[in-house]
């Protein structure tokens, strides 16, 4: 924290500055190595994210019945399923913004319900159908998220320039977060998750709405977060990204997890995709619709 403080101070404005913007090429790595238990021991990384028993329901609605997941350090995890399999609903509790019926959820060694500060202080998230404050600036959203997290003005204002320059979100710093599109929306968002180092960060359809160009851009970002000792847990609709970026996915359906384990664990000798849809019930035939084979016109 030191080095980044020592940081100009006037690289992003803040609430109530209209300073210019230094860019520089690269997020810069965290000032303090990711030690203690995250260190691997005997070539096999400590469990993250520990979920035991994790049920929810809405009235006679089952969201989730007995979800398990366990997550080691350094994992990129994804997990898939239909819509309305649960996928939200566990990565809500995961996070402390949703409270299960019962079961058991640690990550980093702290249990999320039992000391949900503690938790938190190592989570950065991106929730599904996220809001945020729309009415500030860019870089009014990242500096708040940055004090509101403990750090000093100094280093906010310097992380807020790498991750600008990382995202592409120079030039809309100074703009509302209400005149963004979906797709910058989302990158603030992130951005915002980010800005504390957490060791963990759970992201719910991070890619939705983003072109692919700032997806590749994103993609790597979390590639090199994840090779310097984060851990990554997302869920996405999208096979061949989950296929190409993950180690590890979880396959999701009606609430509880029908496969997980390593990719290749998963799918065996078929595509992601068709193992998914396979355990999802299988390709369903499309009857009764001749009638859209005759057009109007």
């Amino acid at each position: 924290m030191a080095a980044d403080a020592a940081r100009p101070a006037t690289v992003v404005p803040g609430p109530a500055t209209t300073g210019g913007l230094r860019i520089p090429s690269v997020v810069r790595k965290p000032s303090v190595p990711r030690t203690g238990a995250s260190a691997v021991v005997g070539g096999v990384a400590p469990v993250e994210i520990a979920v035991s028993g994790l049920n929810k329901r809405f009235g006679q609605n089952i969201a989730v019945a007995d979800v398990n997941l366990e997550v080691r350090a350094g994992s990129f995890y994804g997990i898939v399923g239909p819509n309305g399999a649960g996928k939200t609903t566990t990565l809500s509790m995961i996070t402390g913004l949703l409270r299960p019926d019962s079961g058991s959820i640690q990550v980093h060694g702290v249990d999320v319900w039992a000391d949900p500060i503690a938790a938190k202080r190592t989570i950065g998230v991106l929730p599904d159908r996220l809001r945020l404050f729309d009415r500030l600036t860019g870089a009014q959203l990242l500096y708040y998220s940055g004090v509101l997290r403990g750090l000093e003005s100094e280093t906010v204002r310097a992380r807020s320039a790498d991750l600008a320059a990382a995202f592409g979100l120079e030039d809309a710093l100074n703009r509302l977060v209400a005149d963004y599109s979906a797709g910058m929306t989302k990158k603030i968002a992130l951005a915002c998750a980010m800005i504390h180092s957490p060791r963990v960060l759970v992201l719910d359809e991070p890619f939705e709405s983003v072109d692919p160009v700032s997806a590749v851009n994103v993609t790597e970002i979390l590639q090199r977060y994840v090779a310097a000792g984060g851990t990554v847990i997302l869920s996405s609709h999208g096979m061949d990204l989950i296929q190409r970026v993950c180690d590890h996915v979880a396959i999701i359906v009606q609430g509880s997890v029908l496969a997980a384990g390593t990719i290749d664990e998963v799918r065996g000798n078929v595509s992601l995709e068709e193992r998914f849809v396979d355990l999802a019930g299988g390709r369903k035939v499309a009857e009764g619709l001749e009638w859209l084979h005759n057009f109007s016109d």
